[in-house]
């Protein structure tokens, strides 16, 4: 594995999910999930997340509509938890979910909008 990827990608990682999240993923991993979790620190984050190309608030609103786009939830939740860390605004949120709601379904963007009311009540945003 790159150990630079990997720093940049932990450090990515840390500043968008938390670093208390991103330890706590880190340290529940085990001899059958640690190459895993490496190797997604330092391909999703450090070579995904880690050039200044594309700024950080806008990758976290390129990954909700993705994420929003294949209905996974749980992940969406974690997403949408670092996109405001990342200055993404509830107007923008909602803006995203009707995207998803457009090109992948009502029921979809109601999921959406069901998990992001929970994540901005949370965040004192609503």
């Amino acid at each position: 594995m790159d150990n630079d990827l990997f720093e940049t990608g932990l450090a990515r990682r840390k500043a968008t999910l938390g670093a208390a999240y991103v330890e706590r993923n880190l340290a529940a991993a085990d001899e059958f999930t640690r190459p895993f979790q490496e190797a997604m620190t330092a391909w999703c984050w450090g070579f995904g997340w880690g050039d200044d190309a594309i700024e950080p608030k806008t990758r976290s609103m390129m990954n909700l509509a993705m994420i929003g786009a294949l209905g996974k939830m749980q992940e969406w939740e974690t997403y949408c938890r670092g996109a405001l860390a990342n200055g993404v605004s509830k107007e923008e949120i909602r803006a995203i979910i009707h995207v998803v709601g457009i090109y992948c379904g009502v029921p979809q963007a109601l999921e959406c909008f069901r998990v992001a009311r929970k994540v901005l009540e949370e965040a004192g945003e609503l």
